[in-house]
C-alpha cells in the first residue's frame, strides 16, 4: 500500500483543535511607506489639506500619518513648489513660452533678493540683532543686580552714628 494517493491528515492538537500557525496575523496589517505615498502626502499638504483629511483619504490613523510622514507634513509645500519650479525650468529650456511667463510671475511674486557677498559675515539684520539687550534668567539678573552698588549706599560708620 502506498501513501501517495491518500489525503493528508489535518494536524490537530491533543484536544482535537486544528493547529494554527505559530504567528497568527490578526489585526490591521502594518503600514508600508513608499515614494508614491510620500508624494501623495506632500501634494495634499501643499494643497492645504488637514492631517485628518489626508489620513482618512489614505485609510490610516492620524498617528500613523505623523509617524511615517513627519517630513512631508513639515516641508511638503516647499518640496512641491521646488518640483514645480524644476518642471517650469525644464519647459523654459525647451522654449515653451507659457512656461517662461509663469516662471517670471513666480519669481516676481517671490520679491527681490539682495545679493550676498561670500566674504560678508554680518548683514544689517545681524548687526541690529547684536544691538538688542541680552535676555537673562532670574539667577543671572540677581547676580548682576548684586554687582551694581546703589549711589545712596554710604559708609557703615556714618549710618551707625545716626542711631
Amino acid at each position: 500500500m502506498s501513501d501517495e494517493n491518500s489525503e493528508p491528515v489535518p494536524q490537530v492538537d491533543l484536544f482535537g483543535q486544528p493547529i494554527l500557525p505559530i504567528r497568527d496575523r490578526r489585526g490591521r496589517p502594518s503600514f508600508k511607506k513608499d515614494k508614491v505615498n510620500q508624494d501623495f502626502v506632500a501634494v495634499r499638504v501643499a494643497a492645504g489639506w488637514t492631517q485628518k483629511a489626508i489620513a482618512d483619504d489614505m485609510g490610516i490613523d492620524e498617528k500613523t500619518l505623523r509617524k511615517h510622514f513627519s517630513r512631508e507634513l513639515e516641508v511638503g509645500r516647499l518640496s512641491i513648489e521646488g518640483l514645480m519650479l524644476d518642471v517650469l525650468l525644464k519647459l523654459v529650456r525647451e522654449g515653451k513660452t507659457a512656461a517662461v511667463g509663469r516662471l517670471h510671475e513666480m519669481m516676481k511674486a517671490a520679491g527681490p533678493q539682495a545679493p550676498r557677498s561670500r566674504g560678508a559675515n554680518l548683514d544689517e539684520d545681524d548687526e541690529a540683532e547684536d544691538d538688542r539687550p541680552v535676555k537673562m534668567g532670574k539667577k543671572e539678573q540677581a547676580q548682576r543686580d548684586a554687582q551694581d552698588i546703589p549711589p545712596d549706599y554710604g559708609d557703615i560708620f556714618a549710618r551707625m552714628q545716626r542711631h
